[in-house]
């Protein structure tokens, strides 16, 4: 205030209180560290500035967060030059303005669709939903209606679906035949039939019938199309068929199976899982598939190892088939209730029996060829000529749903097992049971083989162990029961190397298990898939090759 007051109103300056006496200056006091309240504030370049306004911006390489950051600060674009040493976080998007790009999912069709439709008609699918967005004349106009190049398409097949079904003209015809067909009807002409054209007439239509109801084509039956080829001929060019074995392939290289370690192929066909596979009868070069997906399908094992033929009779998942003896023909059950019989080499369905009556398994008589046993849900075991398609035997008198049929020897004896806990021995075309077992202990029996030399029995066994049969008497063998496998609850096939050395199974958490027959210890167990493994088998002329199958997915392995 002193400096102050020594101002005038003049411009003269300040003014003096005397001639020669300094001016008064005001002394300030400097603090170099001043007391600041830092209580919710962030040092950021230099400046406090509150915790909450304070930027936490990421590097977009950056793989964890360690600040709770608001979605501006997490998503913020990628600012400043690039170095030169370090790999753009933006790899593939450079050529984008944004600094932050997220992925669309959108197929090349519906852009090329919408695209050309907007530029064509003027109209459009809104991308946040159904509504059509259009041009401004348009709307005003009324006049264009949205559709879409898939409903165009549709409308095509179905004008050119009509124009198929017309038959085409044939100058072979009558001329009163050919007058009366649709290409003619504008010409409207009325002729009377003579005789011979009447005959010729009927025929014709005989003939049409016979084609649609008989088989004429490939993989054609009373059904219509069961089946299609896919390799590349049928014969070859010596004529032999494709079911045919090559020479170097029919015989066994050892004496003696050996334990596969390592896999080598995968078959992938089946849209579902797969319940059950065989191989080609003594050859092996084959492999026949039943799957979930209603489709059975049959695979090359030595040469491409691709699919060479699928059946489509049944129309929901396939349970069980067999092979013939010559591989020729093979049945098959399924949840549609039926069972076919079929032509390997054309896919053609010979016959169907069984109609109505759920089999979950099915057994070619090991003579007569044409007589199939199917263990039914209805606690029978239904014996059926595939040739007359005519029910000729049944065994009855099981408590429950039949799970097994097995032939223990070439034509007179056959076992079976149900979920009445008993196994029971029948002589063939006599209902009367020729032995049975049924202990208080014993555990229901969901599938069973017989070893290869046709001395022992045995079946899968619901505690998770497989117990063994003399083949003869059906004698329980306590000292052959083999352990360590999860099978309870499901029905995992039993299998047998070749030599009878080895016993194989799968289990519910798709390992399979091989086990010694003498010492019956676990030699082998292998994770195989990622879920049950239903079935495995033992391929009839290698040493060490095995199939298998699960319910995960389609996927059939190959294991050496």
């Amino acid at each position: 205030m002193d400096l102050l007051g020594g101002y005038g109103s003049g411009e003269e300056g300040p003014t003096s209180s005397g001639e020669g006496q300094p001016v008064k200056l005001l002394s300030v006091s400097v603090s170099a560290a001043p007391d600041v309240e830092t209580a919710g504030l962030q040092l950021v370049k230099g400046q406090a500035v509150p915790a909450g306004q304070a930027l936490h911006l990421q590097h977009a390489a950056a793989r964890q967060v360690m600040y709770n950051l608001p979605v501006e600060q997490m998503h913020a674009p990628v600012m400043g030059p690039a170095h030169h040493n370090q790999k753009s976080a933006l790899a593939g998007l450079r050529n984008h303005r944004a600094g932050h790009v997220e992925d669309a999912n959108l197929s090349s069709y519906s852009f090329d669709e919408q695209y050309n439709m907007f530029h064509s008609k003027g109209v459009a699918a809104d991308p946040s939903g159904t509504a059509v967005v259009r041009h401004r004349d348009l709307v005003a106009a009324g006049k264009e209606e949205f559709e879409t190049a898939a409903g165009q398409a549709a409308k095509r097949q179905k004008t050119d679906k009509a124009k198929k079904q017309q038959p085409a003209f044939d100058p072979s015809q009558p001329f009163s035949l050919r007058s009366r067909q649709p290409w003619a009807e504008k010409e409207a002409i009325a002729v009377e039939l003579t005789e011979e054209e009447k005959e010729y007439m009927d025929k014709f239509n005989a003939e049409k019938a016979e084609r649609a109801g008989t088989a004429g084509g490939e993989g054609e039956g009373k059904e219509g199309r069961t089946s299609v080829f896919h390799g590349k001929a049928e014969t070859d060019y010596q004529g032999r068929s494709w079911l045919e074995c090559p020479k170097e392939r029919s015989k066994r290289e050892a004496d003696a199976c050996f334990l596969p370690k390592r896999h080598i192929h995968t078959w992938s066909g089946h849209t579902k899982g797969v319940n059950a596979i065989r191989f080609f009868p003594e050859t092996g070069h084959l492999l026949l598939s039943a799957g979930l997906d209603g489709n059975i399908k049959i695979w090359d094992v030595n040469g491409h190892k691709k699919c060479m033929r699928t059946y489509m009779g049944h129309t929901k998942g396939v349970k069980d088939i067999w092979f013939s003896n010559d591989g020729r023909r093979f049945v098959s059950t399924g949840y549609d209730k039926k069972i076919r019989y079929w032509d390997t080499e054309t896919g053609a369905i010979i016959n169907t029996v069984g109609e109505g009556k759920m089999s979950y398994c099915v057994r070619l008589h090991p003579e007569e060829q044409h007589v199939v046993l199917a263990g039914t849900q209805e606690k029978k075991i239904m014996q059926w000529d595939l040739n007359t398609g005519d029910m000729v035997q049944v065994y009855d008198y099981h408590l429950g749903a039949i799970n097994t049929v097995t032939f223990i020897d070439q034509n007179r004896r056959f076992v079976t097992t149900s979920d009445d806990k008993t196994i029971r021995m029948w002589e063939y075309g006599i209902q009367a049971q020729a032995k049975y077992i049924a202990d208080p202990s014993m555990h229901a029996i969901a599938t069973a083989a017989v070893t290869p030399n046709q001395k022992w029995w045995c079946g899968q066994s619901m505690d998770n162990t497989i117990v063994t049969y003399s083949a003869d008497r059906l004698k329980p063998n306590k000292k052959k029961t083999f352990k360590g496998h999860l099978v309870a609850g499901y029905a995992c096939q039993v299998a047998f190397s070749w030599d009878s050395r080895f016993v194989m199974s799968g289990d519910g958490e798709g390992k399979l298990f091989i086990w010694d027959w003498k010492s019956t210890k676990i030699v082998r167990s292998m994770k195989c898939h990622d879920s049950v493994l239903i079935d495995a088998q033992w391929h009839p002329l290698e040493t060490s090759k095995v199939a298998t199958c699960s319910w995960a997915n389609g996927d059939i392995k190959l294991w050496d």
